[in-house]
């Protein structure tokens, strides 16, 4: 019995090569989680709030300027039962345990909140009734 080499060296070099594509995929998948856990992400590293950042208890939002074109804001604080200005008590200012406070206070002045109360330190140039108006609830 004898073998025939040219039959099968022929149907040898007519296959065409392929390519599995499912491990190939399996394989790509698991270099990008790789790369992905292991990188380091930039706009991910946020600083997380102190203790002495909490103490401080300004009470002013953590952008540069107040958004928006209202000369007044409205400024709730539950229980809210004294808001000082200046030293002077405003509490008459208070509707709804809120009050409304100028933008440019917010700004350039001091504003402290404490639990149901608010300290204010206004800018040069504002009065103390100009600082804080009663809201319209």
């Amino acid at each position: 019995m004898a073998i025939d080499v040219r039959k099968h060296k022929k149907k040898f070099l007519d296959q065409k090569p392929s390519i599995n594509l499912v491990p190939f995929i399996d394989i790509l998948f698991t270099i990008m989680i790789f790369l992905v856990v292991t990188s380091n992400f930039s706009a991910t590293d946020v600083q997380a709030d102190t203790a002495d950042d909490l103490d401080q208890g300004t009470g002013k939002p953590n952008v540069t300027d107040v958004s928006g074109d209202q000369e007044y804001y409205v400024v709730p604080v539950a229980n809210l039962h004294k808001v000082t200005v200046n030293g002077q008590d405003r509490s008459d200012a208070i509707a709804g345990s809120a009050v409304g406070v100028q933008a440019r206070v917010i700004d350039e002045g001091q504003v402290i909140i404490k639990p149901g109360e608010i300290v204010i330190e206004t800018p040069p140039g504002i009065s103390v009734d100009q600082a804080v108006q009663r809201p319209e609830v």
